[in-house]
């Protein structure tokens, strides 16, 4: 692991906004590193208000995907709201289509089968559009870049509402209107929505026409929240803003799918971790396992007890995926060791009877082991598909767009992405996607990062630190857990393996005649060796409270451990 302190702000600017608010110079120094400046920016940031949300109808197009709905309303038209089935695109789709039966009836979901029609708009969606007589398709989390799609739609007489936030090609498609902050013609204020916060866009703008607050709205922040936690999207402005008040309504009153997946769970207030490794998976299981439509009925369902029936269902396909992710992950290990690809700038495999469901989570599972962009392919009819995961700093979507002359589609983002191939191109496509990786990779990518915010003692670690840094939260990208280094450390000799293969590490750490701190290292059993006989070493780590049979205690979370020496 490479330790890599954040380079520190100007004195000046830390002893102004440490006087402003009074608070220590460190404290300040992780505002300013966060990009807040000013007394009135750092109101902002601890004081997150749904008025701070942006006008929806700043969005490009927002006027006319509003118009349309109401004349497809007044009209009396079918309505069908099409998502992807991953958590952002199920979640939007929940999200949309609830909020429009609860204004009219003539709402229909439809979520792509994974396996038969792949990823985004289908032409048997379409087809089941035509067949059942409906003339408009909002597009959810998807659309961006089915041209051929949605002319098809247009020849049936469907039009479409387009709701995305991956980038665009070169071309729109023809629809009705396109909302996508990343448009190059859209100037709306804040680029980074997810599929989901895209979908609120449009309620709270199809709001506005029925004099409804945005009040009226916090009920659906659940969802939106959910999916910015799962989507991994910027949580800075408006994302900060939803993914806050979001989490309110999942510690108050979520709805019935969202309480069924967590009421069994003994931590009585969630945070965004929680919702990325408790909620999240299970609604994705869905997608993976069985099909999307499993997740939109349990997220749409207002009877508790048969939510509770649908998320008993959902578990077992979690608990399905738990067990194929670990057994392909297994073999994708054994196939790196046989090519002797253990070396490569890239890993890219594949099994034919791989399940789809998982390889997104199969590639993630390989990248802890060899740090490099990721691909893993299995069969999907006729062609191979892939899931890609990159790692800090590489681009993989632009990677893959310099050898697209070997696919037959891609899309995705900087640091995931999916596609599909001929099979007799896989090799040729294998080839040129590890010499560009080669190519355009920079060294310091191909080792772990621990980014430092900055170098404390024990004693700066006060209750009311832990009480500041609380109100940082949520945390997630751009607003990362403030990660903190501590010399001359020494464990007091309570260091001890933990795991059914010791693969964790348990101490009690003091620094010189400090009070002593618990500390847990997930992954980190084979280090103990650096923290026994009494050796100084060094800590990276995050600040977290530890609760066990009600008591509350101060727990350091480890990122690494590194012997005093380096």
């Amino acid at each position: 692991m490479r330790w890599t302190i954040k380079p520190k702000p100007s004195e000046d600017k830390i002893k102004h906004l440490a006087q402003a608010l009074n608070v220590e110079d460190f404290v300040a120094t992780l505002l300013i590193q966060r990009g807040i400046e000013t007394f009135e920016e750092a109101k902002n940031f601890f004081r997150p208000s749904l008025e701070h949300l942006h006008d929806p109808y700043l969005m490009k197009d927002m006027d006319k995907a509003v118009a349309r709905i109401e004349q497809a309303i007044e009209n009396q038209e079918n309505i069908l709201v099409f998502g992807d089935y991953d958590v952002d695109g199920t979640t939007a789709v929940s999200l949309v289509s609830s909020y429009l039966k609860s204004h009219y009836p003539n709402i229909a979901t439809y979520i792509p089968d994974r396996y038969d029609e792949g990823y985004g708009i289908s032409y048997k969606g379409i087809d089941f559009a035509d067949d059942n007589g409906f003339s408009l398709i909002i597009a959810l989390d998807c659309g961006i870049k089915s041209i051929d799609h949605i002319a098809y739609a247009k020849a049936k007489n469907i039009d479409f509402i387009v709701c995305d936030h991956h980038r665009p090609g070169e071309i729109l498609p023809d629809a009705v209107a396109v909302l996508d902050p990343k448009r190059e013609d859209c100037s709306y204020p804040y680029d980074e929505l997810c599929g989901c916060g895209v979908g609120f866009k449009l309620i709270q703008a199809l709001g506005k026409n029925r004099n409804e607050t945005i009040e009226d709205l916090v009920p659906y922040l659940d969802l939106v929240a959910t999916a910015i936690a799962a989507d991994i999207v910027p949580i800075t402005g408006e994302n900060r803003v939803l993914a806050y008040y979001g989490l309110k309504v999942i510690n108050s009153e979520p709805r019935p799918g969202i309480k069924a997946l967590v009421h069994q769970v003994k931590k009585k207030t969630l945070d965004i971790t929680d919702v990325v490794f408790i909620i999240s998976p299970r609604i994705n299981a869905a997608g993976r396992i069985k099909h999307g439509n499993h997740a939109v009925e349990l997220l749409t369902e207002f009877d508790f007890e048969q939510a509770q029936q649908f998320a008993s269902e959902i578990e077992q396909y979690n608990a399905d995926r738990k067990d194929l992710d670990k057994k392909i992950t297994k073999e994708a290990f054994q196939q790196i060791i046989e090519n002797n690809e253990e070396e490569r700038f890239s890993t890219v495999v594949f099994q034919e009877d791989w399940h789809k469901g998982v390889i997104g989570i199969v590639a993630s599972r390989l990248i802890e082991t060899y740090y490099r962009p990721t691909l893993v392919f299995t069969k999907s009819g006729d062609k191979y598909a892939a899931s890609a995961r990159s790692v800090k700093g590489f681009d993989v979507y632009n990677a893959l767009d310099n050898c697209s002359e070997h696919l037959e589609q891609f899309g995705g983002h900087m640091y995931a992405a999916g596609m599909t191939l001929k099979a007799e191109n896989y090799m040729a496509f294998k080839a040129a996607f590890e010499k560009c990786v080669e190519e355009t990779i920079h060294p310091d990518m191909r080792t772990p990062e621990i980014e430092i915010d900055a170098e404390i003692d024990f004693p700066d670690i006060t209750p009311k630190l832990i009480r500041i840094l609380k109100q940082f939260e949520p945390f997630g990208p751009q607003n990362m857990t403030p990660v903190f280094m501590t010399r001359n450390t020494k464990d007091t000799g309570y260091a001890k393996n933990l795991g059914s293969e010791e693969e964790h590490l348990r101490l009690f750490v003091k620094q010189n005649n400090s009070d002593g701190i618990a500390a847990i290292g997930f992954g980190l059993g084979k280090k103990i060796n650096i923290v026994q006989n009494q050796n100084p070493f060094q800590l990276a780590y995050c600040i977290a409270e530890n609760e066990w049979n009600g008591n509350i205690s101060t727990q350091l979370m480890l990122k690494d451990i590194r012997s005093n020496e380096k």
